[in-house]
Protein backbone atom coordinates (compact mmCIF):
# COMPACT_ATOMS: atom_id res chain seq x y z
CA UNK A 1 0.00 0.00 0.00
CA UNK A 2 1.14 3.53 -0.70
CA UNK A 3 -0.39 6.91 0.26
CA UNK A 4 -2.55 7.00 -2.88
CA UNK A 5 -3.90 3.50 -2.20
CA UNK A 6 -4.77 4.42 1.40
CA UNK A 7 -6.39 7.71 0.32
CA UNK A 8 -8.49 5.84 -2.24
CA UNK A 9 -9.58 3.39 0.47
CA UNK A 10 -10.47 6.27 2.83
CA UNK A 11 -12.49 7.93 0.06
CA UNK A 12 -14.39 4.66 -0.49
CA UNK A 13 -14.90 4.43 3.30
CA UNK A 14 -16.67 7.82 3.27
CA UNK A 15 -18.70 6.84 0.19
CA UNK A 16 -19.78 3.59 1.85
CA UNK A 17 -20.74 5.40 5.05
CA UNK A 18 -22.82 7.88 3.05
CA UNK A 19 -24.48 5.14 0.94
CA UNK A 20 -25.99 3.27 3.93
CA UNK A 21 -25.83 0.09 1.86
CA UNK A 22 -24.16 -3.18 2.90
CA UNK A 23 -22.41 -3.94 -0.41
CA UNK A 24 -19.94 -1.01 -0.47
CA UNK A 25 -19.25 -1.43 3.26
CA UNK A 26 -18.46 -5.13 2.90
CA UNK A 27 -16.25 -4.42 -0.13
CA UNK A 28 -13.87 -2.42 2.09
CA UNK A 29 -13.06 -5.26 4.47
CA UNK A 30 -11.28 -8.61 4.19
CA UNK A 31 -13.07 -11.81 5.16
CA UNK A 32 -11.07 -11.98 8.42
CA UNK A 33 -11.39 -8.25 9.21
CA UNK A 34 -11.64 -6.91 12.73
CA UNK A 35 -13.21 -3.48 13.25
CA UNK A 36 -12.77 -1.76 16.61
CA UNK A 37 -14.81 1.32 17.44
CA UNK A 38 -12.62 1.80 20.50
CA UNK A 39 -8.97 0.91 20.87
CA UNK A 40 -9.16 -1.02 24.13
CA UNK A 41 -10.94 -4.27 24.89
CA UNK A 42 -12.98 -6.63 22.79
CA UNK A 43 -16.43 -5.45 23.89
CA UNK A 44 -17.41 -3.91 20.59
CA UNK A 45 -15.21 -5.66 18.02
CA UNK A 46 -16.92 -6.59 14.79
CA UNK A 47 -15.44 -9.55 12.93
CA UNK A 48 -15.96 -10.06 9.22
CA UNK A 49 -17.55 -7.88 6.54
CA UNK A 50 -21.10 -9.06 7.31
CA UNK A 51 -20.84 -8.09 10.99
CA UNK A 52 -19.16 -4.78 10.15
CA UNK A 53 -21.89 -3.85 7.65
CA UNK A 54 -24.63 -4.89 10.09
CA UNK A 55 -23.05 -2.74 12.77
CA UNK A 56 -22.80 0.31 10.51
CA UNK A 57 -26.40 -0.10 9.39
CA UNK A 58 -27.86 -0.73 12.85
CA UNK A 59 -28.21 3.05 13.44
CA UNK A 60 -27.21 4.67 10.14
CA UNK A 61 -26.39 8.35 9.95
CA UNK A 62 -28.51 10.43 7.59
CA UNK A 63 -26.17 11.11 4.64
CA UNK A 64 -26.90 14.84 4.73
CA UNK A 65 -26.35 15.16 8.50
CA UNK A 66 -22.57 14.89 8.43
CA UNK A 67 -19.38 15.53 6.54
CA UNK A 68 -15.95 13.98 6.96
CA UNK A 69 -12.44 14.17 5.64
CA UNK A 70 -9.56 11.76 6.27
CA UNK A 71 -6.03 11.45 4.93
CA UNK A 72 -3.07 9.15 5.41
CA UNK A 73 -0.65 10.35 8.07
CA UNK A 74 1.81 7.48 7.74
CA UNK A 75 2.02 4.41 5.50
CA UNK A 76 4.46 1.54 5.95
CA UNK A 77 3.83 -1.53 3.80
CA UNK A 78 0.46 -2.97 4.77
CA UNK A 79 0.02 -0.62 7.77
CA UNK A 80 -1.27 2.92 7.82
CA UNK A 81 -2.38 5.64 10.20
CA UNK A 82 -5.05 8.02 8.94
CA UNK A 83 -6.20 11.26 10.55
CA UNK A 84 -9.13 13.55 9.94
CA UNK A 85 -12.42 14.83 11.22
CA UNK A 86 -16.12 14.03 11.22
CA UNK A 87 -18.68 16.80 11.71
CA UNK A 88 -22.35 16.28 12.50
CA UNK A 89 -24.82 19.09 11.84
CA UNK A 90 -26.92 20.46 14.67
CA UNK A 91 -30.30 18.83 15.10
CA UNK A 92 -33.36 19.41 17.26
CA UNK A 93 -31.73 17.41 20.06
CA UNK A 94 -27.97 17.85 19.51
CA UNK A 95 -25.63 20.78 18.86
CA UNK A 96 -23.14 20.62 16.02
CA UNK A 97 -20.36 18.17 16.92
CA UNK A 98 -16.91 17.75 15.44
CA UNK A 99 -14.76 14.72 16.17
CA UNK A 100 -11.03 14.44 15.52
CA UNK A 101 -10.21 10.94 14.34
CA UNK A 102 -7.19 8.68 14.02
CA UNK A 103 -7.46 5.27 12.41
CA UNK A 104 -4.97 2.42 12.66
CA UNK A 105 -5.27 0.29 9.55
CA UNK A 106 -3.78 -3.01 8.41
CA UNK A 107 -4.47 -4.05 4.82
CA UNK A 108 -4.44 -7.40 3.09
CA UNK A 109 -2.66 -8.06 -0.23
CA UNK A 110 -5.88 -7.26 -2.13
CA UNK A 111 -6.16 -3.77 -0.58
CA UNK A 112 -9.07 -4.60 1.68
CA UNK A 113 -8.72 -3.68 5.34
CA UNK A 114 -7.98 -6.53 7.77
CA UNK A 115 -7.71 -4.49 11.00
CA UNK A 116 -9.41 -1.18 11.69
CA UNK A 117 -9.07 0.58 15.04
CA UNK A 118 -10.69 3.95 15.63
CA UNK A 119 -9.56 6.66 18.04
CA UNK A 120 -11.77 9.71 18.28
CA UNK A 121 -12.13 12.81 20.41
CA UNK A 122 -14.97 15.31 20.56
CA UNK A 123 -13.68 18.78 19.77
CA UNK A 124 -14.63 21.25 22.49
Amino acid sequence: MNRSDVQAWLDRYIEAWRANDAAPIKALFADDAEYRYRPYGDDDVCRGPEAIAASWLKNPDDPVSWEAEYEPFAVDGDRAVAIGWSRYAASDTEPERTYRNAYLLVFGPDGRCRRFTEYFMLEQ
